[in-house]
């Protein structure tokens, strides 16, 4: 009897070894980039990304359309932050190179999650400086928050008495290809090679 039940006990394991390798595999048939993909996101990438309108360097309102023309690793950030985005923009910025170097023609967008200081001069400014091929965004208050909350990101300013605030942010990287929107989220501790290995995946199965 105990040979019994151990022989059904393994056949029920191996049935349902069976039947995740299956719905694994039915998941990534449907997929195209799934051998790209190194993140899991909760609910699926359906529910990270999506329209927004904002203010370029000139001034002008654009919205996604108008802006993801090209691969796209995007970033929430200020210019003001004395750290973390400084060095995850050059992180990014190095992506691009490498990128470029393997012929992907891709940008970096900035969008600045502090509209009371970036203007859009300043944070143009700041984009350029870190990437030639990077693009600086601002808008109202209500046009950044849409956008964060598009992207499932947070910031929070900091209480001060001065204009020398602080701004409380996440540090995602997101990977948004014109004809697929997000694909990808990359975080701080991943170097400019992964990223820009990653990236190249998606774009190349894209």
């Amino acid at each position: 009897m105990t040979r019994i039940f151990a022989i059904s006990a393994a056949f029920l394991v191996v049935i349902a070894l069976v039947a995740t390798y299956r719905i694994t595999l039915q998941r990534a048939q449907g997929d195209q980039f799934a051998q790209c993909r190194a993140s899991n996101i909760a609910g699926g990438s359906g529910l990270v990304g999506g329209p927004f309108t904002l203010v370029n360097s000139a001034g002008e309102t654009v919205s996604d359309t108008d802006v993801i023309t090209r691969p796209t690793l995007l970033y929430f950030g200020y210019t003001f932050c004395p750290d973390v985005c400084p060095l995850d923009m050059a992180r990014n910025a190095e992506a691009l190179d490498i990128l470029k170097a393997d012929g992907i023609d891709a940008q970096g967008a900035f969008i600045s999650i502090d509209p009371e200081r970036d203007t859009p001069e300043i944070v143009g400014e700041y984009a350029g400086y870190m990437h030639e091929d990077m693009i600086g965004l601002t808008g109202s208050p209500e046009q950044v928050d849409a956008a964060s909350k598009a992207y499932r990101t947070y910031y929070r300013k900091q209480p001060a008495e001065d204009e020398f605030y602080l701004v409380d942010h996440s540090t995602m990287t997101y990977l948004v290809l014109p004809a697929h929107g997000f694909v990808e989220f990359y975080r701080r501790d991943d170097s400019a090679e992964t990223i820009a290995k990653g990236a190249a995946c998606f774009v190349n199965h894209s």
